[in-house]
């Protein structure tokens, strides 16, 4: 059920303002809308992902699609770049500027959602007609393959560091957020006498992990919008990360079930792989069948390959040494639906990710159906699970779950990493912040739940004395 404050369509945004259209008070939908001397600018166009805001997905966008000169893209998650394929649809005419790893990853992504959204469509029908009732909207797909492949020709990739006008008196620059491959901040610089300058962090990644850079910092901002996902938390020492998988895999072969792990197709599938690939060579977990179940996964893996210079140096000298960090005997990346399904025919435990990352969608729904109710098996969680997602709903505990329309006994253990996730936790967020050499005029807190962000936000100002706010879905701010 939607929130009360949810705002109507045909939001009219005051002039010189920053306006919140998603990912306010939640932490999927990011959009957020720059207005600046009769132009508008939208920091990223993403999905929402949590059931109970799903509907924002269809009602029309909050203000016309073709009055937005230009989208600047923080990275290639459907949460930033899932709604894309609607706006150009609705009207969109203008440049999408993003690194040309997140425009490569982004039409890989994009193309994917698209074919899943037609046959979860496709299959829901179905179920209903057998069910001789009718659904709402999710009967037909948000959008089509041919909706997804229009937004191709709207990238403009540029480099980090590189500066680019987005519009009049409007120049921004990318810098490295260290989230996934080609993530990026945004610096959005205003005016010209008077200038302002705007930071975005999208996501922000951790220090010192394996495959990407260290987050860049800034020194200087007049206004920060900052995630907090992890806002409210600290991530356990990402030191023992090969110890814990080790544990799990092991106990898990030890009983005879499967190890499940849903996974983003993006960086954490690759991270996964890395990490098994080393315990693998080292005969640290036994040499279990490892399938890759997303043909997303699969051709986001090959843009690793065709992008070394953004990834960290360790990385980039074994990938031009010709030895794969992704790949091992016994390692099978799936691609089509019969292979899929010949998975569930294997005796004996195998290791299975598939997406999507917080079981909404795709193939994990299906292991899940064939795996969650045996208690020999585990279902692994390495990603941030949102709020009334399928993921955190297991998570939390729920007994039985519902999965393809029908309730499912969770009887495997539930095991959370948070060792592996992609996002800043609390101090890591703070020592981003804390680069700057003067405080900031405003931050704002968003891209996390309500308890997230008011309790990061709250700790932004004790730790600095900064004005620090957490808006609301539709709220504008003036730029002063």
């Amino acid at each position: 059920m939607e929130p009360h404050r949810t705002k109507p369509a045909n939001l009219r945004p005051p002039d010189r303002s920053l306006s919140f259209l998603g990912a306010a008070g939640n932490v999927t939908g990011s959009r957020f809308l720059v207005t600046w001397d009769g132009q508008r600018v939208l920091i990223d166009c993403g999905m929402y992902q949590e059931r109970k805001f799903a509907s924002r997905n269809w009602d029309p966008f909050p203000i016309p699609p073709d009055s937005i000169d230009a989208v600047i893209l923080t990275h290639a998650h459907l949460d930033h770049c899932g709604y894309l394929p609607k706006l150009v649809r609705e009207g969109f005419r203008g440049r999408i500027y993003c690194t040309a790893a997140t425009a490569d990853i982004a039409t890989i992504i994009l193309a994917d959602s698209a074919r899943i959204q037609e046959e979860d469509a496709a299959y829901k029908k179905r179920r209903h007609e057998r069910e001789g009732r009718r659904g709402p909207h999710p009967e037909i797909p948000l959008y089509t393959s041919d909706d997804a492949e229009a937004v191709t020709d709207h990238f403009s990739p540029v480099a980090y560091g590189e500066s680019f006008k987005v519009g009049h008196e409007m120049t921004a620059e990318l810098h490295d957020a260290g989230h996934i491959l080609g993530a990026a901040t945004v610096q959005l610089d205003l005016g010209k006498r008077d200038r302002r300058r705007i930071v975005f962090s999208g996501d922000l990644g951790q220090w010192d992990k394996p495959l990407l850079h260290d987050p860049v910092t800034y020194k200087q901002a007049d206004y920060v919008v900052v995630e907090s996902t992890y806002g409210d938390r600290l991530h356990e020492n990402g030191s023992h990360i090969e110890d814990r998988l080790a544990e799990v895999i092991t106990e898990t072969a030890r009983r005879g079930g499967n190890i499940v792990i849903p996974s983003f197709a993006v960086e954490r599938a690759q991270e996964v792989l890395y990490h098994l690939k080393r315990l693998m060579v080292s005969h640290r977990i036994p040499r279990l069948m490892t399938f890759v179940d997303s043909p997303m996964a699969t051709s986001v893996t090959q843009v690793f390959g065709r992008h070394p210079e953004i990834l960290d140096e360790q990385l980039t000298n074994v990938i031009h040494s010709g030895d794969s960090p992704f790949e091992f005997p016994g390692l099978k990346f799936v691609r089509t639906v019969d292979e899929s399904k010949a998975i569930n025919a294997i005796r004996g435990s195998v290791i299975i990710i598939a997406g999507a990352g917080m079981c909404n969608g795709g193939r994990i729904k299906h292991h899940l159906v064939n795996n969650i109710s045996d208690p020999r098996s585990t279902v692994l969680f390495v990603g941030y699970q949102a709020e009334g997602t399928l993921g955190r709903h297991i998570l939390d505990g729920g007994n039985p779950v519902r999965i393809l329309g029908e309730p499912c006994n969770v009887n495997a253990k539930v095991v959370d990493m948070q060792l592996f996730s992609a996002h800043a936790d609390r101090d890591g967020l703070m020592k981003w912040l804390q680069a700057l050499d003067s405080p900031p005029r405003e931050v704002f807190a968003v891209h996390g739940e309500d308890s997230a962000s008011h309790s990061f936000a709250e700790y932004v100002r004790e730790k600095t004395g900064w004005k620090t706010t957490c808006p609301e879905y539709g709220e504008s701010f003036p730029i002063k």
